[in-house]
């Protein structure tokens, strides 16, 4: 028995087939954002526990960050190579796996320099995690579910204080969330493996006309890492995220010191409003992934640069001791949108063609930007003044914006060699 279709029909046939495995894919990112943001909820609280445990010094701490930085930006830098050699569904599995692995390694070894040496597996693994995720998301997705996946990476560092607080409440053991997590980053691993079809070939975006090739998606090229490294408005792109998430880290990292030894804020006051800094990042994602699509990528990140040297600019005048929580605030929730803004924008900065491989470099600068702008901020301050932290961040955000405004002038946005407007990437054409 044959059975026959007109072609029109097949076409839209296929299209629905092909979007039965969406919703599967779509959970499973969120998942996985959420478990990229466990571990790093984990180290703070779990630290005094952890260093007793190895009779090791408080500055230790930077050993262990040191190494999985390490592993995070090498990951981040050869992730369009492993995407285009063995496909999405594969790096995730596999890097899920080593991250677990890594974490249930913390549990299990009686040296602290064993430790380290897993933290750079631990961070080989999030590292490709991270760059896959956001390279299949750009690839697949719209700007508004790029907002509300970054946000579940907020869910998860808010969960993981509270994981590793269970374990040291109930049990006293500091191991337990390293157990908890790790479990459920294997248990990713899994789930990852299971439904590789869905990654390598469930989003094929039919073209309108019936007789025309599918699109090429972002992960389906194999441009060389070399030739992509030649292209200035890569290194542009580059740039943006080293200067975006040394500040965001910055103001993390410093907002608690800067207004409790050097503005006298109740330590309760800035405890609670510095530890809901990340809180506002989820707040601000969420809001932001209602409008992303009616907005578009360039005011977002625009008007969030706007927002935040407002918010530095009244940190560093400081008018009155709520200011300083106003402007806090104010910063967090500005910045919140701006990362998977121009994670969504990399294919219009730089093209198709060397988009996979330009966003594994971003997620590498992210790593280095962590490192370099706070610690050179902790610098300043101890040799000058801790006042010169919110100078700092404002320099900070002045960079990014011209830098952006650089990066997406049309000379340096070509889309598989031409200009594609930013309306019309933000419909998904």
């Amino acid at each position: 028995m044959k059975i026959t279709f007109q072609k029109g029909k097949t076409v839209n046939l296929l299209k629905k087939i092909k979007s039965y495995p969406r919703l599967g894919v779509v959970l499973l990112a969120f998942v996985a954002f959420v478990a990229l943001g466990l571990p790093d909820g984990l180290l703070g609280v779990g630290w005094p526990s952890i260093r007793n445990s190895f009779s090791i010094p408080l500055d230790a701490i930077g050993m262990l960050l040191t190494a999985s930085v390490a592993g995070y930006m090498a990951s981040s830098f050869m992730s369009g190579v492993m995407l285009s050699r063995l496909g999405v569904g594969k790096v995730l599995a596999l890097s899920c796996f080593l991250t677990g692995l890594a974490l249930i390694g913390y549990t299990l070894v009686p040296q602290w320099w064993m430790m380290v040496l897993l933290g750079i597996v631990a961070g080989l693994g999030a590292g490709a995690i991270d760059a896959g995720l956001n390279t299949y998301v750009a690839a697949h997705f719209g700007e508004g579910l790029m907002q509300w996946l970054h946000a579940s990476w907020g869910v998860g560092i808010t969960i993981g204080p509270i994981i590793m607080t269970l374990g040291l409440s109930s049990l006293e053991t500091w191991r337990f969330g390293y157990w908890v997590v790790g479990g459920f980053q294997i248990a990713l691993a899994i789930g990852f493996t299971l439904t590789l079809p869905m990654w390598n070939q469930g989003h094929v975006r039919f073209p309108a006309h019936e007789n025309a090739q599918p699109e090429k998606k972002l992960t389906d090229y194999q441009t060389p890492l070399s030739e992509t490294l030649r292209k200035p408005c890569v290194w542009l792109s580059v740039l943006l995220f080293f200067l975006y998430v040394g500040a965001e880290s910055s103001l993390g990292t410093w907002t608690y010191t800067l207004l409790t030894e050097s503005r006298g804020v109740d330590k309760t006051l800035a405890g609670f409003f510095a530890g809901s800094y990340w809180f506002t990042f989820t707040i601000g994602r969420i809001l932001a992934g209602l409008v992303a699509h009616r907005v578009g990528i360039n005011k977002l990140v625009l008007g969030g640069l706007t927002g935040a040297l407002l918010g530095a600019g009244l940190l560093i005048w400081n008018p009155a001791e709520i200011a300083n929580v106003i402007a806090v605030g104010l910063i967090g929730i500005s910045i919140a949108p701006i990362f998977p803004a121009m994670m969504s924008g990399t294919r219009i900065r730089v093209g198709d063609k060397y988009a996979a491989n330009t966003i594994g470099l971003q997620m590498a600068a992210t790593g280095f930007g962590t490192a370099v702008i706070p610690s050179t901020m902790g610098v300043l301050a101890r040799h000058i003044s801790l006042e010169v932290i919110p100078v700092y961040l404002l320099a900070v955000y002045v960079s990014l914006l011209g830098v952006y405004l650089l990066a997406i002038r049309p000379e340096r946005a070509p889309s598989k060699g031409k200009v594609q407007p930013l309306a019309q990437i933000d419909s998904g054409k």
